[in-house]
This record gives structure tokens, C-alpha cells and sequence, in this order.
């Protein structure tokens, strides 16, 4: 499992430090170089289309790293194995 979290923290993404609901916009913005508008309005056109866009989000809250580098699943897991 430790390998998995690694590789997710090699992609460099990061959840921003403006949070309105887990900063996963905000750091797709960041890593994008764009207002974090534009992401979260792109968000909210693809929750219109048929899709699992919560799906998708909740599982980028659960593990793209924090900016304290801490991945919430990684810290679940390792909390739960003790």
C-alpha cells in the first residue's frame, strides 16, 4: 500500500489551501496554473453531464496529499492497522 501513496504523491498534485469542500478544485487549479473559477465552474458543468463526478471527487479528497504532504486514506489505513 505504501508504494500506491507514493506514486500518488509523485504526480505532485496537491488539495489547495482555499478550501470551500476538501480544496481538490484548488489544487487541480494550482497544479493547472489557472484561477481555481475556472476549475470549479468545469466541475460543476461535468456534474451536469451523466457521470460519477461525486465519485470522482470524493476519491481525490480521500488521496491527493494535503499541503502538509498527508494523504487522509494513507492516515486512515495506518490508524486502523494499529
Amino acid at each position: 500500500m505504501d508504494k500506491f501513496f507514493s506514486i500518488v504523491r509523485g504526480f505532485g498534485l496537491k488539495r489547495g489551501p482555499q478550501r470551500w469542500l476538501g480544496g481538490i478544485c484548488g489544487g487541480i487549479a494550482a497544479k493547472l496554473r489557472v484561477d481555481v473559477a475556472y476549475v470549479r465552474v468545469a466541475f460543476l458543468l461535468f456534474c451536469l453531464l451523466p457521470g460519477p463526478a461525486l465519485v470522482v471527487y470524493i476519491l481525490g479528497w480521500l488521496i491527493l496529499p494535503d499541503q502538509k504532504n498527508k494523504i487522509p486514506l494513507e492516515s486512515f489505513i495506518s490508524q486502523r492497522s494499529r
